[in-house]
């Protein structure tokens, strides 16, 4: 049904890298969600009143704020999708990310209340009347929500949507709970005698899975507000990219900022022969740029870093230094290493990327370095800049 729409109502639905494509796809899959959402929530409604299961009505208003996060989601897409202004030149991209943490806050709203409604029917427990309809009603409920499961997936993983797998996994944890529900009122229909408060605690049940996934969703859509690490297959790509071009020797300080789906900013330094003519390489870094760009559909900047190719005792220093980093840990680098002598002595000059992890703090390696250094040779002085790691 899913694709049927998208056919019929988005146009050039193939092209997802448009942002307007983006959103429509954003807008059909919230519609059908508020649909679906509202149907189930009346039909589970009913069933749960002439039933008088405090799960049922729990589940029920369970898919009232999923129809609710459906219209959070549509206005999310529609925001996101607005064009940069003189207030927000970088767009309103992230839209997308805080319609998602809206969401996250409603599923936890959603799931105190239920958890308060149950825990109460725990001490307060009524008869329950389980009918064929409310069965029918639940099986129903989890193939529809099974089947919204399936496309918000797929649509997730199709537009790199974090909304997306947001609304995705709430569909799962209702075909959980509803399933738990549904099992609950089997039983309680089969033997009515059991004087245990079934229904309640089947209801904290579902209220403690719904809270769970609430949870998880708000850490995975807080992330990107943040700043997070750059996806390390994107970074992979990005260098195979540069480091094909010639005479780029290298690459380091790759900085990307994610300001929303399809909006990335990205920064890098690229290591030219200093020897070289200027016009040409940055001719040669131009090319890189519109290259990056129109791959990944991003915003792309390269700093040019020249390096003295005709020095030898560069990349002897150099790999003398990374192998005496590797008994400090793993993952320490060095970049932009140059040589600059003097009447008593030479400056050899650095920079150092200190993982997050590294067991000795920024003086600690710094001292580190200067003393390896020395021992490599005694006229030699380091000037080491530590940087922060990015990627």
């Amino acid at each position: 049904m899913f694709s049927l729409l998208a056919r019929l109502f988005i146009k050039d639905y193939k092209n997802i890298s448009n942002p307007s494509v983006r959103t429509s796809y954003g807008v059909v899959s919230g519609a059908l969600g508020i649909f679906f959402n509202f149907v189930l929530f009346a039909l589970k409604l009913v069933a749960g009143i002439f039933s008088c299961s405090i799960s049922v009505i729990a589940d029920a208003f369970n898919n009232l704020s999923d129809a609710a996060a459906s219209i959070v989601t549509i206005i999310g897409f529609k925001l996101s999708s607005k064009k940069p202004d003189k207030e927000h030149p970088f767009g309103h991209g992230r839209m997308e990310y805080i319609a998602a943490l809206l969401v996250s806050i409603l599923i936890l709203l959603m799931g105190f209340e239920l958890l308060k409604e149950s825990a109460n029917s725990i001490f307060h427990p009524k008869a329950l009347d389980a009918s064929v309809f409310t069965i029918v009603v639940l099986l129903s409920s989890i193939a529809v929500k099974f089947y919204m499961f399936f496309y918000n997936s797929r649509l997730a993983k199709k537009l790199s949507s974090g909304t997306m797998k947001a609304t995705a996994q709430d569909s799962l944890n209702d075909c959980i709970s509803t399933g738990i529900v549904l099992a609950v009122t089997i039983v309680l229909k089969l033997f009515p005698q059991i004087k245990i408060p079934l229904d309640g605690c089947a209801g904290v049940i579902v209220a403690l899975f719904i809270l769970w996934g609430g949870y998880e969703s708000v850490k995975e859509t807080i992330s990107p507000l943040l700043g997070v690490k750059p996806d390390p297959d994107f970074v992979s790509q990005v260098e195979k990219v540069v480091m094909s071009y010639k005479p780029v020797c290298g690459i380091h300080d790759l900085i990307v900022h994610d300001y929303g789906p399809g909006r990335l900013m990205v920064t890098l330094h690229a290591e030219v022969p200093g020897e070289a003519d200027i016009f040409e390489l940055h001719e040669v870094i131009d090319r890189i740029e519109v290259d990056l760009s129109n791959r990944f559909g991003a915003n792309v900047t390269i700093h040019m870093d020249p390096v003295d190719t005709n020095n030898k005792e560069i990349p002897v220093l150099k790999a003398y230094i990374s192998n005496e980093l590797k008994t400090v840990g793993e993952g320490i680098t060095i970049h932009d290493l140059r040589m600059v002598p003097g009447q008593s002595h030479t400056n050899v000059i650095f920079d150092v990327v200190r993982p997050y992890d590294c067991s000795l703090s920024e003086d600690e390696l710094k001292a580190f370095l200067r003393a390896k250094i020395c021992e490599y040779n005694k006229t030699y002085n380091a000037v080491v800049c530590v940087d922060q790691e990015f990627v």
